[in-house]
């Protein structure tokens, strides 16, 4: 068959739309189809945190997001009607963003809008029921009103949720179990002097069990709240769907206001009345996870490869970051341009993060409590997903595999005002910074090196030279960024000559410290042959 596209990608959610614009971004083709006829207009899932907004700063969607969203300030917990912590969500200074609350459908729209600016509309009505894959390509059956078609793709994403066709098409395994308790769940406004931004946990407990439970989450809008409680008997949804995985929004009764004003009832810390009900529903949720999230040309992400209790807004979040992981990776492989494995390591680097996410979620959702570390800093930074590492992925040099931390007080010629790291990527590409400490004059060696590493990487890499104040670089053809503050080199732990290599993904694969040029020259080239063929 003739390809239809370059990548066909089941699923029109937050996962779907996150890996088609940054397909988009890198002149891939693709097809997005989604089974729902109209985008949905509820809101599973409503926080987004500072790694993803990161992303969305990449991705050119950050100010519609923020324009939609209201600032998450913290939590304050009572148990028993009585206050028992205020948690306070503050980041270190170097890290750009904070947490937001965004219902999904907000979201949705936004990245939705961005793609169609791109040219791609979101084929609605059209869902994937099967596949088979060659060597060459794959192909899948879709159907919708018009019948049943064959679709031929180079590669294929799932991103069509926790029932998800793709995976079971896979074989994968999908081992776990779904909690007894269910949830209600209920958009509504209330009055009361929480501090705005502020989420409320209330606990009621017996011997140190909880058995009555309130979360209210902000949303934008005065007042308005997602509120989530356990659901009566009267509520509770019927048993799990036919593939046996209850999770997600099920078809029960829909808790009306009078259910949820007597949740409030018993557990508000002050007498408040609900109003304006938007939507509800009952919610379960599972803890599985996939034995892989890809094989051949077939990739899965998001709740297809992992789903989990929704502490700590980690769901949609991880989600998203797959597809960011898996999209610049895809994007080689269909230029020609990936080394051979490099497919490979998305799921060696994304599967022990979901992981990771599903078994802390499930101790935090049995314990009865939010995080589960007692060092809140760690614990806060941990929620953002700042602390994702790479480390030991087939495709990262020894030592690096972090977060590239971002560094402001930057400066360089003919801009006045001083700059943030982050604004030098373009997060579509591999970015090398070559740093110059104080004293350092080898500038011929240093662009040596900035001519070979851009010639390993196809000429898919920026190259920065970043440079103490007083180092001696001044007449170089690279382009040159003094690091007035020292904070680069701070934040880098950057000595005399280093070399990183910051991917696409905002993530160190190559950290060489201390080496004469020569050598880091050799170890960026050496680092870009485990990406670029």
């Amino acid at each position: 068959m003739p390809v239809d596209t370059d990548v066909l990608i089941a699923g029109a959610g937050p996962i779907g739309l996150t890996a088609a614009i940054e397909l988009n971004r890198r002149g891939v083709g693709c097809r997005i189809v989604d089974a729902l006829a109209e985008p949905p207009q509820y809101a599973k899932a409503v926080g987004v945190q500072p790694r993803t907004l990161e992303v969305f700063e990449g991705m050119g969607v950050l100010n519609a997001i923020l324009d939609e969203s209201i600032p998450m300030r913290g939590q304050v917990v009572y148990v028993n009607g009585a206050e028992v912590a205020q948690l306070e969500l503050s980041l270190p200074a170097e890290v750009p963003f904070g947490f937001i609350c965004i219902p999904q459908y907000a979201t949705e729209r936004v990245l939705r809008t961005e793609l169609a600016h791109r040219g791609v509309v979101v084929e609605r009505g059209v869902r994937v029921t099967g596949f088979s894959q060659d060597d060459d390509g794959v192909t899948a059956s879709v159907s919708s009103d018009s019948g049943q078609q064959m679709l031929r793709a180079r590669y294929l994403i799932g991103a069509d949720g926790a029932h998800s066709v793709v995976r079971k098409a896979l074989g994968a395994t999908f081992d776990g179990a779904a909690f007894d308790e269910q949830y209600m769940l209920g958009d509504v406004e209330v009055d009361w002097p929480l501090p705005r931004g502020f989420a409320l946990r209330a606990m009621h407990q017996s011997d140190g069990i909880t058995d009555d439970l309130l979360v209210c989450i902000p949303l934008p809008g005065r007042g308005r709240y997602r509120m989530s409680m356990l659901v009566p008997a009267e509520l509770a949804a019927a048993p799990a769907a036919a593939d046996g995985i209850a999770h997600g929004f099920e078809g029960a009764r829909a808790p009306q206001l009078d259910d949820i004003q007597a949740v409030l009832d018993r557990l508000s810390p002050e007498p408040v009345t609900a109003r304006n009900l938007r939507w509800s529903s009952v919610f379960r949720i599972s803890h599985r996870i996939v034995d892989s999230y890809g094989s051949g040309r077939v990739f899965i992400a998001g709740d297809a490869a992992h789903i989990h209790p929704p502490t700590g807004a980690q769901g949609m979040n991880t989600g998203i970051q797959d597809a960011h992981n898996l999209a610049w990776k895809l994007a080689l492989a269909v230029r020609g341009e990936a080394a051979a494995g490099l497919l490979d390591s998305y799921d060696a680097e994304r599967r022990p993060v979901g992981e990771e996410v599903v078994g802390r979620t499930v101790r935090s959702a049995r314990a009865g409590t939010g995080a589960d570390a007692a060092d809140p800093d760690y614990a806060i930074r941990r929620e953002a997903q700042l602390l994702i590492s790479y480390a030991g992925s087939p495709i990262v040099a020894e030592g690096a595999g972090e977060r590239a931390p971002d560094a402001t007080g930057l400066r360089r010629d003919a801009v006045t005002a001083p700059l943030r790291l982050f604004s030098l990527l373009n997060r579509r590409d591999h970015t090398v910074l070559l740093y110059a400490g104080p004293g350092v004059t080898e500038v011929a060696e240093l662009e040596v090196a900035a001519r070979a590493a851009t010639a390993a990487a196809h000429g898919r890499a920026g190259v920065y030279l970043v440079a103490a104040s007083d180092a001696d670089v001044a007449d170089t053809v690279l382009p040159l960024i003094r690091d007035v503050d020292g904070e680069f080199a701070r934040g880098y732990a950057a000595k005399d000559v280093s070399a990183f290599v910051v991917r696409p993904d905002g993530y160190l694969g190559l950290a060489a410290r201390g080496v004469s040029p020569a050598d880091a020259a050799e170890a960026v080239v050496q680092h870009l042959r485990a990406t670029f063929a």
